[in-house]
């Protein structure tokens, strides 16, 4: 997971020109009209890994995810731009995964310490941008998308109280209005009923809070088992682990496909950082894995990756759905 966060009054300077592979930005609109009638726990869904990391801030504090011995050490200017090789994730903007075909995204939130107000933003290490931000960026694609439907996974929160949370809460209701899906039986929630409600929207909410409000699921629906090691081949035999043990009925399932640093791998690597330590050389033999993979019962649903656009990560993803179709002709020509 990752996060960000932004002063009102400063924006993310980025590089142009990227793009996600391909055109995917309205994929699920696309696909064979048969699959519109699957629960969406049954397609192939791809999602971004601490999906708001694509931009994080050097000036503001280290965040509340950090140990105590990493915010001394951040006073020193140049940990911080230590720590930002290490907290990205992400190149692409929410809006580009978005184009890409990305439709679950891995949310963690903070209060700034010592700010005024409630203002949440994302973080991972280092603060993000404005979760506000994200979600009226998220919101201006659904709007231009009316047939594509997100999962946004809010699954770790920092200096949160309630108030915070209610803060946030309202936030996102004020955000999405009508298109936020209320909380209902996980098999019944296919594109077509989301089509036929103009729902676009499941938010997933790891705090209690969730049960005072409709539109909000229990993040126990969205199991997301991590592998936590920095070896491919561990990873892959985890994944398929956590496959074989997948609830039949009444979740959703996040496969994440991403390889976690430890510490004595960042010491070693320091000045390369995440991308080019891990990422790159082990993409290739994870995108094979997915590309042997079946969604349905028992089989992947959500599948995360860091860098998304390193490889042609979304479309590989969203091709599995075809042997979804190719099962359903056999069964309904039988």
């Amino acid at each position: 997971m990752a996060g960000s966060g932004l002063a009102a009054s400063s924006q993310p300077q980025r590089s142009g020109g990227r793009r996600a592979e391909g055109s995917n930005a309205d994929w699920m609109g696309s696909l064979a009209p048969a699959l519109s009638t699957f629960p969406l726990a049954h397609l192939a869904i791809p999602g971004s890994h601490d999906s708001f990391s694509y931009w994080v801030d050097e000036k503001s504090p280290v965040g509340p995810d950090q140990a105590m011995a990493i915010k001394r050490l951040a006073k020193i200017s140049l940990v911080k731009k230590l720590m930002k090789k290490w907290s990205v994730t992400q190149n692409l903007t929410f809006k580009e995964q978005l184009e890409g075909g990305i439709r679950y995204f891995d949310l963690r939130v903070s209060s700034k310490p010592g700010e005024v107000g409630q203002e949440i933003y994302f973080i991972h290490g280092l603060f993000g941008i404005k979760v506000w931000d994200g979600l009226m960026e998220i919101n201006t694609f659904l709007t231009q998308h009316p047939k594509e439907a997100i999962f946004l996974d809010f699954n770790h929160f920092y200096a949160m109280e309630d108030q915070h949370h209610i803060y946030l809460i309202n936030r996102i209701r004020e955000a999405f209005g009508s298109k936020l899906c209320t909380m209902e039986y996980v098999e019944n929630v296919t594109l077509q009923y989301l089509w036929e409600k103009s729902q676009q929207v499941l938010i997933f909410y790891h705090y209690p809070l969730y049960q005072e409000y409709p539109f909000l699921w229990p993040g126990n629906k969205m199991p997301a088992p991590w592998a936590n090691t920095t070896n491919v081949h561990k990873l892959l035999q985890f994944l398929e682990t956590t496959l074989g043990e997948r609830a039949e009925h009444g979740t959703f399932h996040v496969s994440q496909a991403i390889l976690t640093p430890r510490v004595k791998t960042i010491a070693r690597h320091l000045i390369r950082g995440l991308k080019n330590t891990l990422v790159h050389r082990n993409l290739p033999m994870i995108l094979n894995w997915v590309k042997r993979q079946k969604p349905g019962v028992m089989g992947v649903n959500i599948i995360t990756s860091d860098f998304v656009e390193l490889v042609d990560f979304a479309a590989t993803v969203i091709a599995l759905n075809d042997l979804l179709l190719e099962g359903h002709r056999v069964v309904t020509k039988s």
